[in-house]
Protein backbone atom coordinates (compact mmCIF):
# COMPACT_ATOMS: atom_id res chain seq x y z
CA UNK A 1 0.00 0.00 0.00
CA UNK A 2 1.59 3.44 -0.99
CA UNK A 3 1.54 6.41 1.18
CA UNK A 4 -0.97 9.30 0.73
CA UNK A 5 0.36 12.11 -1.77
CA UNK A 6 -2.25 14.64 -1.62
CA UNK A 7 -3.95 17.18 1.24
CA UNK A 8 -6.97 18.58 0.09
CA UNK A 9 -9.31 21.34 2.04
CA UNK A 10 -12.16 23.25 0.49
CA UNK A 11 -13.53 25.97 2.38
CA UNK A 12 -16.50 28.31 1.69
CA UNK A 13 -15.31 32.21 2.57
CA UNK A 14 -17.61 35.20 2.69
CA UNK A 15 -15.49 37.35 0.63
CA UNK A 16 -14.90 38.04 -3.47
CA UNK A 17 -12.32 36.22 -5.32
CA UNK A 18 -10.13 39.35 -5.56
CA UNK A 19 -9.80 39.48 -1.94
CA UNK A 20 -8.92 36.06 -1.14
CA UNK A 21 -6.95 36.18 -3.59
CA UNK A 22 -4.71 39.52 -2.65
CA UNK A 23 -4.35 37.52 0.62
CA UNK A 24 -3.19 34.26 -0.80
CA UNK A 25 -0.51 36.09 -3.72
CA UNK A 26 0.58 39.34 -1.59
CA UNK A 27 3.52 39.68 1.23
CA UNK A 28 1.07 41.78 3.36
CA UNK A 29 -1.51 38.63 2.98
CA UNK A 30 0.35 35.97 3.46
CA UNK A 31 2.71 37.73 6.32
CA UNK A 32 -0.47 38.19 8.36
CA UNK A 33 -2.46 35.26 8.23
CA UNK A 34 0.23 32.84 7.22
CA UNK A 35 3.58 33.81 8.31
CA UNK A 36 4.28 36.45 10.24
CA UNK A 37 6.62 38.21 7.39
CA UNK A 38 6.81 37.41 3.82
CA UNK A 39 8.10 38.39 0.38
CA UNK A 40 6.50 37.54 -2.82
CA UNK A 41 7.75 37.79 -6.66
CA UNK A 42 3.99 36.62 -8.05
CA UNK A 43 5.20 35.46 -11.04
CA UNK A 44 6.02 31.60 -12.65
CA UNK A 45 9.86 31.09 -11.39
CA UNK A 46 9.39 33.86 -8.68
CA UNK A 47 11.00 33.24 -5.20
CA UNK A 48 9.06 33.87 -2.18
CA UNK A 49 9.66 33.39 1.33
CA UNK A 50 8.08 33.57 4.83
CA UNK A 51 9.03 33.33 7.97
CA UNK A 52 7.78 32.82 11.41
CA UNK A 53 8.67 34.48 14.97
CA UNK A 54 9.73 31.40 16.17
CA UNK A 55 12.70 30.95 13.84
CA UNK A 56 11.07 29.00 11.14
CA UNK A 57 11.18 29.96 7.73
CA UNK A 58 9.41 28.49 3.89
CA UNK A 59 11.27 28.85 0.81
CA UNK A 60 9.20 29.02 -2.31
CA UNK A 61 8.86 28.75 -5.84
CA UNK A 62 6.10 30.38 -7.62
CA UNK A 63 4.82 27.84 -9.82
CA UNK A 64 1.24 29.01 -11.43
CA UNK A 65 -0.70 32.22 -11.41
CA UNK A 66 -4.09 31.98 -13.43
CA UNK A 67 -5.40 35.54 -11.58
CA UNK A 68 -7.65 35.68 -9.80
CA UNK A 69 -8.47 31.82 -9.94
CA UNK A 70 -5.26 29.24 -9.23
CA UNK A 71 -2.15 30.26 -7.38
CA UNK A 72 0.64 27.26 -7.29
CA UNK A 73 3.72 26.97 -5.72
CA UNK A 74 6.48 24.69 -4.30
CA UNK A 75 7.95 24.56 -1.37
CA UNK A 76 10.26 22.84 0.99
CA UNK A 77 8.74 19.68 2.96
CA UNK A 78 8.56 20.04 6.54
CA UNK A 79 10.82 17.62 8.49
CA UNK A 80 13.44 17.55 5.75
CA UNK A 81 16.66 20.11 5.69
CA UNK A 82 16.04 23.29 3.98
CA UNK A 83 19.05 22.17 1.14
CA UNK A 84 16.94 19.27 0.48
CA UNK A 85 15.85 19.48 -3.18
CA UNK A 86 12.15 17.42 -3.08
CA UNK A 87 9.70 19.61 -3.06
CA UNK A 88 5.87 19.65 -2.91
CA UNK A 89 3.04 21.59 -4.79
CA UNK A 90 0.57 23.64 -3.15
CA UNK A 91 -1.98 24.96 -5.50
CA UNK A 92 -4.90 27.11 -4.51
CA UNK A 93 -8.38 27.32 -6.79
CA UNK A 94 -10.56 30.11 -6.16
CA UNK A 95 -14.36 29.54 -7.58
CA UNK A 96 -16.93 32.47 -7.03
CA UNK A 97 -19.55 31.20 -4.90
CA UNK A 98 -22.54 33.27 -4.42
CA UNK A 99 -20.78 36.46 -3.37
CA UNK A 100 -17.89 34.95 -1.59
CA UNK A 101 -15.45 32.02 -2.77
CA UNK A 102 -14.97 28.49 -2.70
CA UNK A 103 -11.52 28.29 -2.19
CA UNK A 104 -9.76 24.68 -2.42
CA UNK A 105 -5.98 24.26 -1.68
CA UNK A 106 -4.36 20.84 -2.45
CA UNK A 107 -0.68 19.98 -1.54
CA UNK A 108 0.90 16.94 -3.47
CA UNK A 109 4.01 15.39 -3.41
CA UNK A 110 4.32 13.46 -0.40
CA UNK A 111 4.53 9.90 -2.04
CA UNK A 112 8.20 10.38 -2.57
CA UNK A 113 9.09 10.46 0.81
CA UNK A 114 10.41 7.74 3.08
CA UNK A 115 8.08 6.67 5.80
CA UNK A 116 9.48 7.99 8.65
CA UNK A 117 9.75 11.52 6.70
CA UNK A 118 5.97 10.85 5.24
CA UNK A 119 4.79 10.62 8.67
CA UNK A 120 6.14 13.79 9.78
CA UNK A 121 5.17 15.74 6.94
CA UNK A 122 1.75 14.64 6.06
CA UNK A 123 0.46 15.07 9.27
CA UNK A 124 2.00 18.04 10.11
CA UNK A 125 0.52 19.60 6.89
CA UNK A 126 -2.54 18.05 7.42
CA UNK A 127 -2.96 19.92 10.52
CA UNK A 128 -1.61 23.10 9.51
CA UNK A 129 -3.72 23.35 6.25
CA UNK A 130 -6.89 23.28 8.92
CA UNK A 131 -5.52 26.25 11.15
CA UNK A 132 -3.94 28.31 8.71
CA UNK A 133 -7.02 28.00 6.65
CA UNK A 134 -9.33 29.09 9.62
CA UNK A 135 -6.65 32.14 10.17
CA UNK A 136 -7.52 33.33 7.04
CA UNK A 137 -10.89 33.39 6.79
CA UNK A 138 -10.36 35.34 10.61
CA UNK A 139 -7.38 37.48 8.58
CA UNK A 140 -10.50 38.50 5.71
CA UNK A 141 -13.37 39.04 8.56
CA UNK A 142 -10.88 41.27 10.10
CA UNK A 143 -9.73 43.19 6.85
Amino acid sequence: MGFPDRIERTVDIAHPPAKVWAALTTAEGLGTWFGNQASIDLRPGGDAEMKWDEGHKANMRVERVEEPEIFGFTWNIYGLPDEDPRRTYVEFTLVPNGEGTRLTVVESGFSQLPDDVHRVAFEGNTTGWAAELGELIEYLDAA
